[in-house]
């Protein structure tokens, strides 16, 4: 019976690929006809088969042929993976399996057999051998875990679902190697041997496990371990074993109870956020849970919730605190009332028991207190001009204790408030103002202090805010009180703007109103409103040019309003077409009192007289000192004229013939030198011009030079004081350049036909100066020959004697 024989109906004609492959053929009437082939059933091969090698089936061709054929075997199992589990004899054609197969890996083998020529040509169609493996139950069941965890509420009713196990078999499902049946074998309770009876079943074709008896109860067991077990062929197979931990889940069924119901406790008066004790209750439930947790309440004897209580979550014992200060003298002893509950609500299975309740007896502890205010902040409204001595508050305080106190002002920085140490009555220093730094939106702060005079002398602050209300207090003041308007009436742009300062805040201040009040003024003036704060004074006929006295009402807008008058000076003055006085002069050009233009000119041409006869008279002294006569002192020459009028004009020759290459030297001026000459005997400099040297900084500018000595002593032994008197002056003297400038000299060039005079500066050497050959220049020079150094050993300083060149070379 293990062998098929396979005969085909192609012949070797048909080896061509139509034959081979004729559903790709088509005619143009239709589909061709098909030769068919044998059907091969599938070929059954037990697993596990220990007849190895074993054949399995024959194939051979149905053709005869002349020649050998050689059959051949292609498919998984042979040539593909896995191989080697089938092989073919190339010459019968038998089929052989080659090792034991395993269903639960390879289930079947779909193959290809080929008959073929020696050359290697297909005599025939290949045929589809399907090889299929037969199971055996070589494989047990399997749980899915080795311990299934489950929970069941306690009290549950016969056939509550708990949990349910699953197992599976690796042998084909389709036979009964695979039919699985679940029992439960044992039952262990937790704690052990609280029940013994059987309180869970279990369906054995699902594993479902429910319970099968009444009495689970938490507080008598917490729960179940079963052993569980699997077996395949309906039960009657291969087996596996698996244990279920179930745990009882607990309800809230035991309602927490007060142990014991009363207590007493003791707190101190005027204290806070403190324990004073605790109370405890016991519940059977599960602790950590909802149906253990308790939660406390004060159901009586708190009206004025000083007490509160909350729930410890380690211990679930009340913890009973002051939230609200005690007083002594208000209330001794207080009596509470508590009861107690869990989180979690009652089960509908729980005993219908009222609510624990237990009582606890508060005593209040007695103690020295601090005096305390009626208000804090005291809060008052005050006009800033209120009369001294005003009070202002009272009756501010007092002591629980009914102790003498004592009043202070700790803070008070502007020194407006009095205070009675006694009766602690507040009054008014002084009036208040309100632009005060210390006054911030209208508000001034101080700190008010209480003692009582127990012993201890605790005290008391609180903060006095004082909420200034505005009054009207000072008067507007007009601005500016002079100013300049155009002589014509028509004029639209002439006219005096004024406003007003006001110390004042709104709405004391701004708008103000402006009036005239004078009616002969009202006659030639008149003032017009511009907005809130300005308006315009302007004259309402041709005036006369002079100054004018216009007195000007303005008023406040205050609660009562304030007045003030003011006079304003306004001069009157004929204008341009800008609307400028055409003068400065414009309020002596005649006024209603003043004097006449006439005898005005007069008497300026009297000060331009008195000025003129001054100046004669100041060149006229300058005249008669340079006249020195001969032999008066060591400055003195023969000629009438003075060797330093002679020098002024430096640079009007420029410089020597061959000068092309000038350029300007800075000679520094030695610090003991006999001080700085005028500033006209310093000679300009290309592009700036005489008079323009450096500027002294430590002096303000424009003060008049001090009076230099002109006229030598007489007596050549007073030179010295002469010279010092000079340099005196020269020092303090704000017009020219201090003795530490640098000063600025024309430098007359190279290649100059005259010949160079440094060698007469006496400032390079120490030592004497010959000067006798300027007897031989002439006249002009003859004063120049003489010696001018004065040696000072004090100040250090030295005269030097510049020749400088006045006229051409």
């Amino acid at each position: 019976y293990k062998c098929i024989w396979v005969l085909g109906q192609a012949g070797r004609e048909d080896l061509n690929p139509a034959a081979l492959y004729p559903w790709r053929q088509r005619s143009s009437g239709g589909l061709s006809r098909v030769k068919r082939d044998w059907i091969i059933p599938p070929i059954r091969v037990l697993e596990n088969s220990k007849q190895v090698p074993e054949n399995l089936v024959q194939i051979k061709s149905d053709k005869i042929f002349t020649g050998e054929v050689i059959y051949k075997l292609e498919g998984p199992g042979v040539d593909q993976d896995p191989k080697d589990l089938f092989e073919i004899d190339d010459k019968t054609g038998w089929i052989r399996s080659m090792i034991p197969l395993d269903r639960e890996k390879y289930r079947s083998f779909t193959l290809k057999a080929f008959a073929l020529s020696p050359s290697g040509e297909r005599l025939e169609n290949p045929s589809t051998i399907e090889i299929v493996v037969l199971d055996q139950n070589d494989n047990r069941p399997n749980f899915s875990q080795k311990e299934f965890a489950g929970s069941v509420y306690e009290f549950s009713v016969p056939g509550t679902s708990v949990m349910s196990v699953t197992a599976t078999d690796a042998d084909d499902p389709t036979t009964d190697n695979a039919i699985l049946s679940y029992s439960i074998i044992g039952q262990e309770s937790i704690p052990p041997l609280r029940i013994n009876k059987t309180m869970f079943g279990i369906n054995n074709e699902t594993g479902a496990i429910y319970t099968r008896d009444v009495g689970l109860d938490w507080e008598v067991v917490k729960g179940f371990r079963l052993k569980l077990q699997v077996a395949d062929m309906s039960g009657m197979g291969l087996t596996s074993l698996a244990n279920a931990v179930i745990h009882v889940t607990d309800i809230n069924n035991n309602p927490p109870r007060f142990s014991p119901d009363l207590y007493t406790m003791s707190a101190v008066e005027n204290k806070i956020d403190f324990v004073i004790g605790w109370v405890n209750a016991t519940d059977n439930d599960e602790p950590g849970t909802g149906n253990w947790e308790t939660k406390y309440t004060i159901a009586k004897g708190n009206p004025s919730r000083n007490f509160a209580i909350r729930t410890d979550p380690v211990t679930n014992e009340g913890i009973l605190s002051v939230v609200k200060a005690l007083d002594y003298e208000s209330q001794e002893v207080y009596t509470l009332t508590l009861t107690v509950e869990n989180v979690n609500p009652l089960s509908i299975k729980a005993p219908k028991n009222p609510v624990s309740s237990a009582t606890v007896v508060v005593t209040v502890v007695n103690e020295n207190e601090a005096p305390r205010f009626i208000k804090d902040p005291i809060e008052i409204l005050v006009p800033e001009s209120v009369d001294p001595g005003t009070v202002l508050a009272s009756n501010i305080a007092y002591d629980p204790d009914n102790a003498k106190l004592k009043y202070d002002i700790l803070r008070d920085p502007e020194g407006w408030l009095i205070i009675n140490h006694e009766t602690g009555e507040i009054a008014a220093r002084k009036p208040f103002n309100v632009l005060s730094p210390h006054v911030k939106n209208n508000i001034y702060n101080a700190v008010i202090r209480v003692t009582d005079t127990d012993a201890g002398g605790i005290s008391t602050t609180a903060s006095l805010v004082i909420t200034l209300w505005e009054t009207n207090d000072f008067l507007p003041q007009l601005f500016p009180l002079m100013g300049t308007v155009c002589s014509e009436s028509g004029r639209k742009a002439s006219g005096l703007f004024l406003t007003a300062v006001d110390e004042d805040l709104p709405p004391h201040a701004e708008p103000f109103t402006f009036h005239l009040q004078d009616i002969n003024v009202s006659a030639n003036w008149t003032i017009i409103q511009v907005n809130e704060t300005h308006a315009v004074l302007r004259p309402l006929v041709e005036l006369e040019t002079g100054e004018y006295g216009v007195t000007v009402l303005v008023t406040d807008s205050g609660t009562p309003s304030l007045s003030a008058y003011a006079q304003v000076n306004v001069t009157v003055c004929p204008c341009g077409k800008d609307g400028e006085c055409k003068t400065e002069a414009a309020a002596i050009f005649g006024t209603r009192v003043g004097v006449s233009f006439i005898a005005l000119l007069v008497i300026m041409a009297s000060i331009a007289l008195l000025l003129l006869l001054l100046l004669l008279a100041v060149a006229v002294g300058n005249c008669r000192r340079h006249h020195m006569k001969k032999g008066e002192g060591l400055l003195v020459g023969d000629s009438d004229e003075d060797i330093r009028d002679n020098v002024l004009n430096y640079d009007e020759q420029g410089g020597g013939e061959e000068d092309e290459n000038a350029f300007n030297i800075d000679l520094l001026r030695n610090p003991t030198d006999v001080g700085p000459l005028p500033i006209s005997y310093y000679p300009p400099v290309s592009g700036i011009p005489r008079g323009k040297q450096p500027l002294r900084k430590d002096y303000p500018d424009n003060l008049p030079s001090p009076s230099y000595p002109r006229k030598p002593p007489a007596d050549p032994t007073d030179i010295e004081d002469f010279i010092n008197d000079g340099l005196e002056a020269a020092d303090h003297d704000p017009n020219i350049p201090p003795y530490d400038t640098a000063l600025i000299y024309d430098y007359e060039g190279d290649g100059s036909l005259a010949g160079s005079l440094s060698s007469i500066a006496s400032a390079s050497s120490d030592g004497d100066q010959d000067y006798d050959y300027l007897n031989d220049w002439g006249p002009r020079f003859k004063k120049l020959g003489r010696k001018h150094m004065v040696e000072h050993t004090n100040e250090r300083r030295e005269i030097c004697t510049v020749v400088l060149q006045s006229v051409s070379p």
